[in-house]
C-alpha cells in the first residue's frame, strides 16, 4: 500500500471529479449459475501524453491497473467490492462533485462486500437496483439508460 496524506487524497478526488468515472454495472454471465454479475469500477482518464498523474494515483492508492486505448487515452481502473468500499471512504470528504456517485457506490458496494451475492435477497436486489439507477442517472453517457424495469427485468425480479 503506498502511503495517503490528505493532500495526496484530495489530489485524487479532485481528478476523479475532473477526469473520473465512478461506476456500477449489471454485466450479463454466460458461465456459472447466475446470469450476471454486479462490476463496480472506478476509472481515471489522462491524454496518453500526460499519463503519469495515473501511474502515481495507482502508487498511491496501492491498486488498479493501467492501460492505453487505441484513441490515446490511458485508463486507470480499479475494480472490486471491497477495494471500492476502502478507497470511496478515503476519498469522499474530497470529492466534490461525484459525491451521489461515490455515495451510492459506497453502499452497493458495501452490500456486495458483506452479503455476497449469493446471499442477497430480492430486496437487496432492489437496493442495488436504486444505486445503479443513481450512479446511471448522475453519469453523463451518450447511450441510452436502461429503466428500472429494464434493470429488475434483467435481474428476474418482478416490480
Amino acid at each position: 500500500m503506498g502511503s495517503r496524506s490528505k493532500i495526496d487524497l484530495s489530489y485524487i478526488a479532485g481528478f476523479l471529479d475532473g477526469d473520473g468515472s465512478l461506476m456500477l454495472q449489471i454485466k450479463k454471465r454466460h458461465d456459472g449459475t447466475r446470469k450476471f454479475r454486479f462490476m463496480t469500477t472506478i476509472c481515471l482518464y489522462q491524454d496518453t501524453r500526460h499519463e503519469q498523474p495515473l501511474f502515481w494515483i495507482r502508487d498511491i492508492l496501492g491498486i488498479g491497473y493501467i492501460s492505453r486505448r487505441n484513441d490515446h487515452i490511458t485508463e486507470l481502473r480499479i475494480n472490486g467490492y471491497a477495494q471500492m468500499v476502502r478507497i470511496l471512504k478515503e476519498l469522499s470528504p474530497y470529492i466534490k462533485f461525484k459525491k451521489l456517485q461515490a455515495e451510492a457506490l459506497c453502499k452497493a458496494s458495501l452490500l456486495l462486500s458483506e452479503v455476497g451475492v449469493k446471499k442477497l435477497t430480492s430486496e437487496n436486489f432492489k437496493q442495488l437496483v436504486e444505486f445503479v439507477l443513481i450512479v446511471q442517472h448522475e453519469n453523463y453517457a451518450t447511450r441510452r439508460k436502461k429503466t428500472r424495469e429494464e434493470l429488475y427485468q434483467s435481474l428476474d425480479l418482478t416490480p
